[in-house]
């Protein structure tokens, strides 16, 4: 179990017994996004583009456009790269047995799991994990590929069912596949989100949860957050509560479970999935944010991992979170080429408007 007396447990205690203002939230959120916006073109162009991206989605400031710009070079040349070295599917299943080959993960064991469960399907490592996402990406920016249907010939030559219903992979990719099957009915290709939400529920029942190890639970609630987060196109579009009703009772009925098995990231993103739904009043939202609020460092300007670690980098997704949580301000859509030209311009190559 992750253990919560590395969050401060008093402070945890003493801010639900008196919880902070929204004024004292936000004066929070401004010490962590100091400590990133400060440095935020040192870090590779994944984390500043997810940080940035986010902060634009959330604030509308143009001043994250350099960030964005990092995020489309970086979603080009993963679409370059397959158009030009991946032909065709026998290509393609052989990049993912290199990629499961080299695989690596921030957490030994979750790493060795996702090596057996992918070792039949090393092809999903490249359609799902890389392709999917930057196909997904670049339709949000209002762009496509110079090649979009030699890639979307890729994508369709497997049934994305065989992954997105299949057990053992939602074991170890479940908020992977969540994304991956509403970017799928995004781009028209098909609609594999009832079937995935299917197959997860008969994975996961509320009567389980007992059983799962703390890193399976985690699992199952990133999982179930992603859901809402894929369906509101990523902080774009607020989504209904009774759209999503099993996941918020489930959250309601575990909200002290949750803060006690599940790390920062998850927790910050338990209280997202109910502001994307407007329930900022909901007693869910207060508890993350007093969570989040007792686990951020005062000396270092931002919430460590779990093990003590201050590395920005690997510490950019449970700030940016936790900014959002703590600051939130409505969902915004963008940026969007038709909309917003001078946000992503010049375009980077292979990139054309759509």
């Amino acid at each position: 179990m992750v253990p919560l007396i590395r969050w401060n447990v008093a402070l945890l205690a003493l801010m639900l017994a008196w919880p902070l203002t929204a004024q004292e939230h936000r004066a929070v959120a401004d010490t962590l996004r100091h400590t990133y916006e400060t440095q935020l073109y040192t870090l590779p162009a994944v984390k500043a583009g997810h940080y940035g991206l986010r902060m634009y989605r959330q604030t509308g400031d143009p001043r994250y456009a350099a960030a964005i710009w990092s995020d489309m070079a970086r979603i080009a040349s993963t679409l370059n790269r397959i158009a030009d070295t991946l032909g065709d599917p026998a290509a393609v299943a052989a990049e993912g047995r290199r990629a499961l080959a080299n695989y690596q993960d921030s957490n030994a064991e979750r790493g060795r799991w996702r090596q057996a469960a992918t070792a039949d399907k090393p092809e999903y490592l490249v359609l799902g994990i890389q392709l999917l996402g930057a196909l997904a990406r670049a339709e949000e920016y209002g762009l496509k590929h110079r090649q979009d249907a030699r890639l979307r010939a890729l994508l369709r030559h497997q049934d994305f069912a065989r992954y997105s219903e299949d057990p053992e992979l939602i074991r170890v990719w479940a908020a992977q596949l969540a994304n991956q099957v509403y970017w799928l009915e995004q781009l028209g290709e098909g609609n594999k989100v009832a079937g995935f939400v299917e197959a997860f529920r008969a994975l996961y029942p509320p009567e389980g949860d007992a059983q799962l190890s703390d890193l399976e639970y985690g699992n199952k609630i990133y999982g179930m957050t992603h859901l809402i987060f894929a369906a509101s196109r990523y902080y774009q579009d607020p989504v209904q509560e009774a759209d999503f009703q099993w996941i918020y009772d489930a959250f309601r009925a575990d909200i002290d479970t949750i803060l006690k098995r599940t790390k920062p990231d998850i927790i910050a993103e338990v209280g997202l999935s109910f502001l994307l739904a407007g329930l900022e009043s909901d007693p869910v939202v207060a508890k993350t944010r007093a969570a989040i609020a007792a686990a951020v460092d005062p000396e270092a300007g931002l919430i460590p991992a779990v093990n003590g670690s201050r590395d920005l980098k690997g510490g950019e997704h449970r700030n940016v979170l936790a900014i959002m949580l703590l600051d939130w301000h409505a969902p915004r859509a963008g940026p969007h080429y038709a909309r917003e030209p001078q946000l992503l311009t010049p375009l980077p190559w292979g990139l054309v408007p759509k």
